[in-house]
């Protein structure tokens, strides 16, 4: 989306989207019923190199880390964080695991979790609500191209709608969106039958034979839940819930990294003018 483009710029860090094969996107076309709506992104007043960017996340948060581990001022360490290390209502630290298993601890005077929609420590620092109310089935085109390279699709089709993106100069991200009480199972073939016979006929036709090879590709299909939940934090001295952890969205709208991205320049001019984080309480009730 473009504004988590907007908010890379605000943080100086436009150019983590460099050198990672990103695709600049100007908007998505609805179709349905044989007819097709384009939706622009409102850029009129903005530079034009202000776009969407549609990218492989694992790069882009790769290139974020190296960013983050350039600065003197940052020591990067890699684990795995196990839980929230308390006392006395105050969270201090983590408990982690390094890459080897070994048992380790972290202490700072504030702890900022965002660990994603599917967070294991979300729990002591909010009220989880949690709605699937549908799952995506993904896979990866290769060989296509969209009607315009700089615009998604929505297939707005039953029984699922479907929407297609590109990730790179090659590949095109296609997610079929599935009720969560009719998932087909992938292991017995019946996500693929599904694929083949419900969607696949739906689809634009430039798209058709590289979806139907995508499915037949052995393990190209990934399931992942939709998940709704609204932000319910409850303030703890020490720590801040941010990002996906704290508040989700179905992922059909693209708004994730948008919103984490906001997050962060919401945080960081929050705490710039703080000196000291030392006193918990006051920094919590501060933020």
């Amino acid at each position: 989306m473009p504004g988590g483009y907007l908010k890379l710029i605000e943080l100086g860090l436009e150019d983590c989207v460099d050198e990672i094969d990103t695709v600049r996107i100007l908007g998505y076309v609805l179709y349905k019923d044989g007819k097709d709506a384009p939706i622009s992104f409102p850029l009129e007043k903005y530079q034009s190199h202000v776009a969407g960017r549609n990218l492989h996340n694992g790069r882009f948060v790769q290139r974020l880390r190296n960013k983050a581990a350039s600065l003197r001022s940052v020591s990067l360490e890699q684990g795995t964080v196990t839980s929230l290390i308390e006392e006395k209502g105050t969270v201090r630290g983590v408990h982690y695991k390094d890459e080897s298993g070994q048992p380790l601890t972290a202490y700072a005077p504030l702890t900022i979790v965002c660990d994603g929609c599917f967070s294991n420590l979300r729990r002591s620092l909010c009220n989880p609500k949690v709605d699937i109310p549908s799952y995506f089935a993904g896979l990866v085109l290769t060989n296509c191209k969209l009607p315009d390279e700089n615009y998604g699709a929505i297939i707005l089709a039953e029984p699922s709608p479907v929407v297609f993106y590109p990730i790179s100069s090659t590949e095109i991200r296609c997610l079929v969106d599935i009720p969560s009480q009719h998932v087909p199972s992938v292991s017995d073939g019946e996500m693929a039958h599904y694929l083949k016979t419900l969607v696949a006929p739906k689809v634009l036709p430039e798209m058709y034979t590289a979806l139907i090879a995508a499915i037949d590709k052995k393990d190209s299909i990934r399931i992942t839940p939709n998940k709704i939940m609204a932000a319910d934090p409850h303030p703890t001295p020490g720590a801040l819930l941010i990002g996906d952890a704290v508040n989700s969205r179905h992922a059909m709208t693209g708004g994730g990294m948008t919103v984490a991205l906001s997050d962060v320049v919401l945080l960081r001019d929050l705490i710039r003018p703080l000196h000291n984080l030392s006193n918990a309480s006051a920094v919590c009730k501060y933020l």
